[in-house]
């Protein structure tokens, strides 16, 4: 696999990971389902079902709750910062809440499992983290392990390794009552991933390049996503914010109409994460619309579709829950091509850190 030549950083060499942490995520989740199992289990005794988090992780939440508003499941979700000081009286007992977080360690997070745990009537709390030996993990009435690896720099692993994770825990929570099976059709859709993955970082040198060009010198870059897809896009603007320093916004697809189509033009650059099949001709209209007022147009379709004046890149016919992995790997490899563009070593933090323990 050519990945820009020697790898030489370690944000690179992280990104290149991400397919054997897919990988990884999907063992781990089959050695793990006693714990699926369990949360099925206790799934069916209760009345609401919230999903939190910060950051990447909570990034990572769009998949499992769009999943499950789809099979007829509600879920709420909701930053773990809002719940902590404004909605975690609506967590009661008949609450299951999973908490994500990559290291388990973040301020948010850990304050607001410890409040849920000392209420008089506490909510069933299930638990992602990347490894066991953290607080949140240890605070959880259930924890799941990514099992993702060791990881430095802007999400990356972790992130993928949460979807699988994840993948698996909204299967059960749908309604999947056998384990084995929803163990099975995660595995498989891991592993198509992690190939998808792997095939996009086979022309990485020559995507971070188009994908430098596409973006030129232009100051206004929004992500726009829908459903699952919305993992992605939130996700990719994140990593560019953080890894290159770039001023990026996510927008939910439909609401980039009310307001901020106004930015259309030359000046701005739009990325379309269309890999949602329920709203595919509607993605690529807007991605049409937008190239035809002179916006630079990149379109992240299941098969490089999309209008002719736009940057296409098909990340491949994946499963809803996993494709945001896979989705999010051209947003990485230009976070990746923004930062050395500008002189900044993508994989270091001056201001922020890996973990936040401050809120």
């Amino acid at each position: 696999m050519k990945l820009l030549g020697n790898l030489p950083d370690p944000f690179l060499v992280e990104i290149a990971g991400q397919p054997d942490a897919v990988r990884r995520a999907a063992e781990g989740l089959a050695e793990q389902r006693t714990v699926l199992r369990d949360v099925g289990t206790r799934a069916a005794a209760s009345s609401i079902l919230a999903f939190s988090g910060m950051g990447s992780s909570y990034d990572a939440c769009y998949a499992p709750v769009t999943h499950l508003g789809g099979v007829g499941v509600a879920a709420l979700m909701a930053d773990a910062a809002e719940v902590l000081h404004f909605r975690r009286p609506s967590l009661g007992p008949r609450s299951l809440v999973v908490v994500v977080s990559q290291s388990g360690r973040s301020a948010e997070v850990v304050l607001l499992v410890e409040a849920l745990r000392t209420a008089p009537a506490r909510p069933f709390v299930v638990a992602v983290t990347n490894g066991l030996e953290n607080p949140l993990a240890g605070l959880a009435d259930l924890a799941l392990d990514t099992r993702a690896g060791e990881e430095h720099g802007p999400s990356t692993m972790t992130f993928a390794a949460s979807l699988v994770a994840l993948a698996g825990l909204a299967r059960v929570l749908g309604g999947e009552a056998d384990v084995g099976k929803v163990v099975g059709r995660v595995r498989e859709d891991a592993e198509a991933t992690a190939l998808a993955i792997e095939r996009l970082l086979g022309d990485s040198d020559d995507l971070a390049e188009r994908l430098g060009a596409w973006l030129e010198d232009r100051p206004v870059l929004a992500l726009l996503g829908r459903g699952t897809a919305r993992a992605a896009s939130e996700m990719g603007a994140l990593v560019i914010k953080e890894a290159a320093r770039f001023p990026a916004e996510s927008i939910e697809a439909a609401q980039f109409r009310h307001g901020p189509l106004e930015l259309a033009g030359a000046g701005t650059a739009v990325a379309v994460v269309a890999t949602e099949p329920a709203t595919r001709e509607l993605d690529l209209g807007l991605a049409g619309e937008l190239a035809e007022q002179g916006t630079a147009v990149l379109v992240l379709s299941s098969d490089g579709a999309g209008p002719n004046r736009a940057e296409r890149v098909a990340v491949g016919e994946l499963d809803r829950l996993l494709a945001p992995a896979a989705g999010i790997v051209p947003l990485q490899l230009l976070a990746w091509r923004l930062a050395v563009d500008r002189g900044r070593d993508p994989g270091a933090y001056t201001i922020a850190s890996k973990v936040t323990t401050r809120e």
